[in-house]
């Protein structure tokens, strides 16, 4: 039963991300934390930060989630569940797309999904920063982050790094 149910949640998270899996993060928290109660908000943080950690792509925070929800045979599926509805999507549209590449709806259509895609992302950080309550030292850590983009180029690797050292000196103890 818990196989089934991760199949359809990440199957239909999967045909929703647009951007990534960064796009459905808010739905995704609360689908797993609220709805489903296989994690709490903040092992859902844990396994993100976890799953962006690691080498690979950001989609590694499902199968992270199969694992704790039904251990090996939950992480294959969710795996397979959020990657596959998308795989054939892309098939399917690539073409069509192509086909339709220089029509003026093509271009209206990819000049709408950036500021979505955007705000999707974004939502996302919020989620982040706002585990159970919010604490101020999440924003500081996602303001100094995302000031750090806006002003310059900075490769998110350091970013990353940079978060974490400043999440472990504000966050401890």
């Amino acid at each position: 039963m818990i196989l089934a149910d991760l199949a359809l949640t990440f199957g239909m998270l999967s045909l929703i991300a647009f951007g990534g899996m960064p796009s459905v993060m808010p739905e995704m928290q609360r689908l797993v934390v609220e709805v489903k109660g296989w994690t709490t908000p903040a092992q859902f943080i844990q396994l993100f930060a976890i799953a962006q950690a690691a080498p690979g792509p950001n989609v590694l925070i499902v199968s992270l989630i199969g694992w704790r929800a039904a251990g090996l045979p939950g992480a294959l599926v969710a795996l397979l569940a959020v990657c596959a509805p998308a795989a054939v999507l892309s098939w399917w549209i690539a073409d069509l797309w192509e086909r339709f590449k220089d029509s003026p709806w093509r271009r209206a259509i990819q000049r709408a999904i950036s500021p979505l895609v955007v705000g999707l992302t974004l939502s996302g950080g919020y989620v982040l920063c706002t585990p159970a309550a919010p604490d101020w030292r999440l924003w500081v850590i996602a303001a100094g982050a995302a000031t750090a983009v806006f002003a310059r180029r900075v490769n998110p690797l350091w970013l990353l790094a940079a978060g974490g050292a400043a999440g472990g000196l504000l966050l401890s103890g």
